[in-house]
């Protein structure tokens, strides 16, 4: 390791940064559209998913203090709590869920682009060398040491928060309470359409790990990724919520639910067509952070996973910025593949299949990070713990991680099952490489 890496860490706003800038990315610009179909009693999903993230954060927090070497976070906690092949398996296909993510996040960013560029939209080839570009333009920033990323992501956090932040108290003065009225607009019961949209938007709390990844790189983990934890799932909470509030108050159900641009079209009605490129920009800036937040994330796991020796030794080779580039670029590689896919009519299909493998792939590790707390704080216990309370605090964040899971489609349960099946020969050549005597 190079001998300024250690003044290559983290500290608490960097870190937080790293978990709002990964949660908050293209998606929630579509959200309130996508809830309009329900009324307003998608309010109370969002509650729903919220208080399952925030119970998650709380499990991970713990996890950071129970385990002093987390590095790679649901990886690492799912190895302490059952051992090297779940472990295993959790990196696995957490590394995969998040190089075949990072291509539809470049591609959600020169889709917002494409407002003030036609030409990305327009001309295929434009489109893909600007995607590669990004990625590897992102690629090369965290080459540079763990601070530039986390530069990065303290700017792009502030900047894609201050039009959504713009829109909250703005909004608030075109606020219609009518538009809530009727409460449940589906044609399901209030408990369905409570279960539906708690699901749908718990969806947009993938990320609330992040910053229990990278924990060798950050200033006092024990303190600071707890904190940083909680807060950026509680800021995250706040602006979902009251986003997707004003916004329904703002628009009628019916107009939402057909709106390309739900927030565009808020901020057109406060301040005219200066709106729709205000919103485009910060559609844009949301997907370049996250980017930036997941390529980082990206070669951290597979670092952690290979420092004990279960993924390839190139993917934990430093350069002299302390930083496991090798790794970071074999990432980038395959999601500048992942993009190429999207840009080919035939395989158009396939990327999307991918994208839905990509999303079960990620709620695994929270299955068994919410198992691996409840088994370790078991083994870890002291008299003046509360069992009821492990258990409890245990059993609600697995239920809302298999909640999740369920909601993700049968179609990706099975095929993410056959996914991180796939990697069983891998782990048995790394077993067996390391001591082929057993």
């Amino acid at each position: 390791m190079a001998s300024d890496s250690g003044k290559q860490t983290l500290g608490i706003w960097m870190t937080t940064a790293l978990v709002i800038g990964n949660m908050i990315g293209a998606g929630i610009f579509m959200m309130p559209a996508a809830l309009a179909g329900f009324g307003g009693i998608s309010i109370l999903g969002w509650l729903v998913s919220s208080v399952g993230a925030i119970l998650l954060a709380r499990v991970f927090s713990a996890l950071t203090k129970m385990i002093p070497k987390s590095h790679g976070g649901p990886y690492a906690f799912a190895r302490a709590g059952f051992g090297d092949y779940i472990g295993f398996l959790v990196a696995w296909g957490y590394w995969i869920s998040i190089w075949i993510a990072n291509a539809a996040i470049t591609i959600a960013f020169v889709s917002a682009m494409s407002v003030f560029f036609p030409i990305f939209k327009t001309d295929p080839l434009v489109g893909v060398a600007v995607s590669l570009a990004t990625i590897w333009g992102l690629t090369w920033v965290n080459s540079r040491g763990v601070r530039s990323s986390g530069k990065l992501q303290v700017v792009t956090t502030i900047l894609k928060l201050a039009p959504i932040v713009i829109i909250i108290i703005g909004g608030f003065f075109y606020f219609d309470p009518s538009n809530f009225v009727p409460f449940n607009t589906s044609e399901g019961s209030s408990l369905e359409a409570i279960a539906a949209t708690g699901a749908l938007t718990f969806f947009s709390f993938l990320g609330v790990e992040s910053a229990t990844v990278p924990s060798d790189k950050v200033r006092n983990p024990r303190k600071t990724i707890p904190r940083a934890t909680m807060l950026g799932t509680l800021i995250t909470t706040a602006v979902y919520v009251l986003s997707t509030v004003v916004i329904m108050g703002m628009i009628p159900s019916a107009d939402l639910a057909v709106s390309a641009a739900p927030f565009a079209d808020a901020m057109r009605i406060m301040s005219g067509g200066l709106g729709e490129g205000i919103l485009a920009a910060g559609v844009a800036i949301a997907s370049f952070g996250a980017l930036n937040g997941w390529i980082f994330i990206q070669s951290q796991i597979a670092e952690a996973t290979a420092a004990d020796g279960l993924f390839p030794e190139i993917f934990r080779k430093e350069n002299r910025h302390g930083v496991p580039f090798w790794g970071m670029a074999i990432g980038s590689s395959l999601s500048c593949g992942v993009v190429l896919m999207n840009y080919t009519d035939g395989l158009v299909e396939q990327f999307s299949f991918m994208i839905l493998l990509s999303t079960f792939c990620t709620l695994i590790p929270y299955l068994f990070a919410s198992a691996s707390f409840v088994v370790l704080s078991l083994q870890n216990s002291k008299r003046n713990q509360s069992l009821a309370g492990i258990f409890t605090l245990g059993s609600l964040t697995f239920a809302f991680s298999l909640w999740a899971i369920y909601g993700a489609g049968e179609a990706s349960v099975l095929w993410g099952f056959i996914l991180l099946m796939l990697g069983t020969p891998v782990y048995v050549y790394m077993k067996w490489k390391n001591n082929p005597d057993e």
